[in-house]
């Protein structure tokens, strides 16, 4: 039967002592000293106390009987008890006694139930094992030495490993075989838990000893570089690498020094640190861009001409500019003056003119003929001013503009750039190249182009720039004006036809693996190719046919061929165009009064344009003016004017305008998906409504232009040339032009303007006397 006694409490703070071990306790605390002092006026020789782990301020359910072995000081002079754990003891009902501690009735609990020997010996194992771990070899002998069960379980008061909550759990546990059992799990996840940290341990330090290594290994490596570069004379380090490189590089002072000032920045800069890779990018550009190389030009004019004419049929204009601009380089050379006022004698050009006229070839050959290197640069979809001029070296991924490194590209400090469809360049959020490309194409400030990402001055002032362009309206103003505008119109039929026998055709039988006689063209085949297959201002559709032929006949497989103007109907079918001569288009388009020929400007080239117009029947009641056909506001202005001028002027011109007062006037240009605009079509207007209204056609080989005015003048236009060879091409004889323009026409070929009758007018009456069918009864049509 248990024995019940009377304690004092001395409560342990977070803290629990099984039974069997020796604690001592700190007599500053009052609690403690009041347990102590009521224990040893209770008399008895070893006095007594009941040890009760109090957790989170709770007193616990069971506790120890301690006897309190010693009362004295610490080594340090601090008061304090020695006392050793007897056995467990639930706490029971408070009671009195001396003192000021609190006295209760203890209930002692005291089994010794036999244990599993397997448990034991397994626990003994696990201990063994985790005090080895620790390096405890001296408490393992005392393990193994203890046989009584209890006292083996409660010796785990000691183990650091468990946590007070466990503690109190082995406490309560009066079983010696269940506390084991207990202590034989939790060792099992202490060990688990140890292995892990252990081989976490072993990573890291396999880690760490691996980058002591690698550090020691290439302090080691440095220092016979360095060994042997002193041997060698060599530098020995990177960043006197680079201090060598800028010194022995041939640079401008204003560079070097910039160059030299990063390299004093590399040098203090730590390797680990991200901004030594920029430094080295820089270095690396800079070294690379050529700052003092230039390629010889070729002086021989006679040479470049042949080399041009090789290369390209027609296009005068283009090589005798080139032409003219060596021939000044050589004659400044000649007399010394390569550089004047810090700048050299470069060009910009500007080559505008419709798809396939030959405008991206031309740089490369501009390029061989003055011996130049050649580099394009394709600015078509271009919306980030920092393409041109480079990027701001804080952002990461910086780098230089496509001028810079076209510069390094070519090599040379006077390359031929061609700045390939410079009309399609955008602009968004991120800038516009346009304005950026403002400096790189002023020949009175390039010569001190700063880059953004280089920040020193770069002369462009020797490079021969050449812009490619479709549209020139599509080119802001102030870049339009820093460059020198050269126009390449479309080709005739006998420049195409020349073209195709010289270049496309040896170009399209050497992809296709042919010798030039195995298939041979006729020129009338080629003739018959441009006139009825292929209708463009360019030669690139031509180009696609004698491909197509050449093809069908690589599938055929029977050679020598001649292709005849006959057989290309076997090759690519029936023609796209009717023959020019018998004009079935225009004739039946102007078949009835109220349609006239006009001729516009797109940018593929010059085309022919029908105006057609009608009245609307008396009795609908409708008035006023209707224009269809996709029409931009300037043409509609026209249309307006036209019909003003036409109701003012009615009486004059014999014409019944009255009519114009009570029937509405619709007038038309068919193709309506196609959006059309600019002022050139008044006269085509006027035209059109003036045969509406007197009945009479307008001759169907008759095409005009011109801007008109209230008073009938007759305005001038651009792009003559495209539209008269747009005439041309579509077997107009007759053509009608403002008489302003007619300075224009000597920038036609010869060929062209003898199959041309071209009338300069400079009023409206004159076009309606010219354009006009006669009458040949009387007009009553239009009332």
């Amino acid at each position: 039967m248990s024995e019940s006694l009377i304690l004092p409490v001395l409560p342990l703070d977070d803290e629990v002592v099984l039974p069997g071990m020796v604690v001592p306790l700190d007599l500053s605390d009052s609690e403690v000293r009041a347990a102590i002092d009521a224990a040893q006026a209770s008399g008895g020789n070893k006095p007594r106390v009941l040890l009760v782990p109090r957790i989170d301020g709770k007193y616990g359910a069971v506790g120890v009987q301690a006897v309190v072995e010693q009362v004295g000081r610490l080594p340090g002079g601090e008061p304090a008890a020695v006392v050793r754990g007897v056995n467990r003891a639930r706490v029971g009902q408070g009671t009195t006694g001396p003192g000021a501690a609190l006295w209760v009735e203890a209930i002692e609990l005291d089994h010794h139930e036999p244990v599993d020997p397997e448990v034991v010996k397994e626990y003994k194992a696990l201990t063994t094992t985790i005090l080895q771990k620790r390096g405890a070899w001296q408490v393992v002998d005392q393990v193994n030495q203890i046989d009584d069960a209890s006292v083996l379980a409660d010796t785990a008061g000691y183990a650091p490993w468990l946590s007070t909550e466990r503690k109190v759990e082995l406490l309560e546990t009066a079983e010696p075989g269940e506390r084991l059992v207990k202590l034989v799990e939790w060792a099992r996840e202490h060990l688990a838990e140890l292995d892990v940290a252990e081989t976490i341990r072993k990573d890291v330090q396999e880690g760490m000893e691996k980058q002591q290594r690698e550090f020691l290994l290439r302090q080691q490596l440095a220092a016979v570089r360095k060994e042997l570069a002193e041997l060698n004379g060599d530098t020995s380090s990177e960043e006197e690498d680079y201090r060598a490189r800028v010194e022995a590089a041939d640079l401008p002072d204003a560079v070097r020094e910039a160059a030299l000032k990063e390299v004093d920045k590399l040098e203090r800069t730590s390797d680990q640190s991200p901004e030594t890779g920029w430094i080295r990018t820089w270095l690396d550009t800079v070294l690379d861009i050529p700052w003092n190389e230039r390629s010889e030009d070729t002086y021989d004019i006679e040479g470049a001409r042949a080399v041009l004419d090789a290369d390209h049929t027609g296009l005068d204009d283009v090589k005798d500019r080139i032409i003219e601009h060596l021939a000044v380089r050589k004659r400044r050379q000649d007399k010394g003056l390569g550089v004047v006022g810090g700048r050299r004698s470069g060009a910009v050009l500007a080559l505008a003119g419709p798809p396939g006229v030959g405008k991206t070839s031309l740089g490369e050959s501009v390029a061989r003929a003055m011996g130049r290197k050649f580099v394009r640069v394709a600015l078509g979809g271009v919306r980030d001013e920092a393409e041109i001029r480079g990027h701001r070296r804080t952002y990461v991924g910086a780098q230089s503009g496509r001028i810079v490194r076209a510069i390094r590209e070519a090599g040379s400090m006077n390359p031929v750039v061609l700045l390939d469809e410079i009309d399609k360049v955008g602009a968004d959020y991120r800038g516009d190249p346009t304005a950026a490309l403002l400096e790189v194409l002023d020949p009175a400030q390039n010569h001190t182009f700063r880059d953004h990402y280089l920040e020193v001055e770069l002369d462009l002032s020797d490079v021969l720039f050449l812009a490619t362009a479709n549209v020139l309206e599509a080119i802001p103003g102030p870049l339009l004006d820093r460059m020198e505008i050269v126009t390449l119109d479309g080709y005739t039929e006998d420049e195409k036809v020349s073209i195709a026998r010289d270049h496309l055709l040896p170009k399209q039988l050497k992809q296709a693996g042919f010798e030039a006689p195995e298939v041979v063209f006729e020129d009338d085949a080629l003739r018959r190719l441009a006139a009825e297959y292929t209708r463009e201002a360019g030669v690139r559709s031509l180009e696609r046919a004698v491909g197509r032929v050449i093809r069908k006949v690589a599938a055929a497989g029977t050679v020598p061929v001649t292709v005849t103007a006959e057989s290309l109907t076997d090759y690519l079918g029936r023609p796209r165009f009717v023959p020019e001569s018998s004009l079935p288009e225009s004739k039946q388009r102007t078949s009835v009064p109220g349609v006239a020929t006009g001729l516009a400007v797109t940018g593929a080239g010059g085309d022919v344009l029908y105006v057609e117009a009608s009245l609307a029947d008396p009795e609908t009641g409708d008035t006023g003016l209707t224009l269809t056909g996709q029409l931009g506001d300037v043409m509609k202005e026209s249309a307006r004017i036209a019909l003003s001028y036409l109701r003012s002027h009615g009486a004059e011109l014999e014409l019944p305008v009255s009519s114009l007062k009570d029937r509405a006037v619709h007038v038309h240009f068919p193709a309506g998906a196609v959006p059309k605009d600019g002022p050139s079509a008044g006269v085509t207007l006027t035209t059109a409504l003036a045969s509406l209204l007197s009945g009479r056609q307008v001759r169907a080989d008759v095409a005009m232009t011109g801007e008109i005015s209230l008073t009938g003048r007759v305005l001038p236009i651009g792009g003559v040339k495209q539209k008269l060879l747009a005439a041309h091409r579509a077997g107009i004889t007759t053509v009608l032009i403002p008489a302003r323009n007619e300075p224009d026409l000597d920038d036609l070929p010869k060929e062209v303007l003898e199959e041309l009758t071209v009338h300069a007018v400079s009023d409206v009456r004159e076009v309606l006397d010219i354009a006009l069918s006669p009458a040949r009864v009387a007009s009553s049509v239009a009332a």
